[in-house]
């Protein structure tokens, strides 16, 4: 397994989690913070804010993925510069020049 193919399995995961943690917002100011616990400055499961806390966790993850899409970009490169190309290798390459060219294309004369 490649580099490349362990960072887009990571993008995956992270983009379903930034997802999750989105829908569960409310853009209202509702959402799972009031329905936990009512105000904003109530302490519910340890987390002063839930609201807080799920913007810290949605910057969290989409830095994340901004970070993983770079380093993806960087091990996908990489992964082409080990690849040699034919011409180095010494290996049969088809020939690309036809036989014959094509007649040129006679046009009318302008007398």
């Amino acid at each position: 397994m490649s580099t490349f193919t362990i960072f887009l399995i990571l993008i995956i995961i992270v983009s379903l989690l930034l997802m999750l943690v989105i829908m569960v917002q409310n853009p209202k100011g509702g959402g799972l913070s009031s329905s936990l616990g009512g105000g904003g400055s109530q302490v519910v499961g340890g987390v002063k804010k839930t609201g807080d806390f799920l913007d810290k966790s949605t910057w969290t993850l989409a830095t994340l993925l901004i970070v993983l899409i770079l380093l993806s970009n960087i091990s996908l490169k990489d992964d082409y510069r080990e690849a040699d190309s034919k011409l180095l290798q010494g290996g049969d390459i088809e020939n690309t020049v036809p036989d014959s060219l094509p007649e040129p294309i006679s046009t009318p004369d302008s007398e």
